[in-house]
C-alpha cells in the first residue's frame, strides 16, 4: 500500500509492478487453491507461480522503480535469500514424493 504514493513520483513503472504483484497474487491462489482440489495441473502451476513470485520481488529489488527500505549492500543478500528460498521449494516441486503420488 505504500507504493500508491510513489506513483505520482515515480509513474508508470511502479504502476506495472504493482500489476504485476497483482497478477502474480492471483497466480499463487490459483495454484494454492489447484492444490487443495488435488487437481493434475496443480504441480505445474505451482512451479509458475514460485517462478512469477520470484521474478516480481527480483525486479523490485534490483530495480530502481518500486520504493525501498533496505540499507546500502543489503540487496545483495535479499536477491540470494529470494534465489535460495524459491529455488528450494521448485526442488521440492520437482522431487517430492509425495507430490508425485498425490497428483501424479
Amino acid at each position: 500500500s505504500g507504493a500508491f504514493n510513489a506513483i505520482r513520483v515515480r509513474g508508470i513503472p511502479v504502476v506495472l509492478v504493482l500489476l504485476a504483484r497483482l497478477t502474480t497474487t492471483a497466480l499463487g491462489v490459483a495454484a494454492g487453491r489447484a492444490l487443495l482440489d488435488r487437481q493434475a495441473s496443480a504441480p505445474a502451476l505451482a512451479r509458475a507461480a514460485l517462478v512469477s513470485s520470484a521474478a516480481v520481488q527480483l525486479v523490485g529489488y534490483l530495480s530502481p522503480w518500486f520504493p525501498s527500505n533496505r540499507l546500502p549492500g543489503e540487496t545483495p543478500l535479499y536477491v540470494a535469500w529470494t534465489l535460495v528460498y524459491y529455488g528450494g521449494w521448485l526442488v521440492y516441486l520437482g522431487r517430492s514424493k509425495r507430490i508425485a503420488a498425490l497428483y501424479g
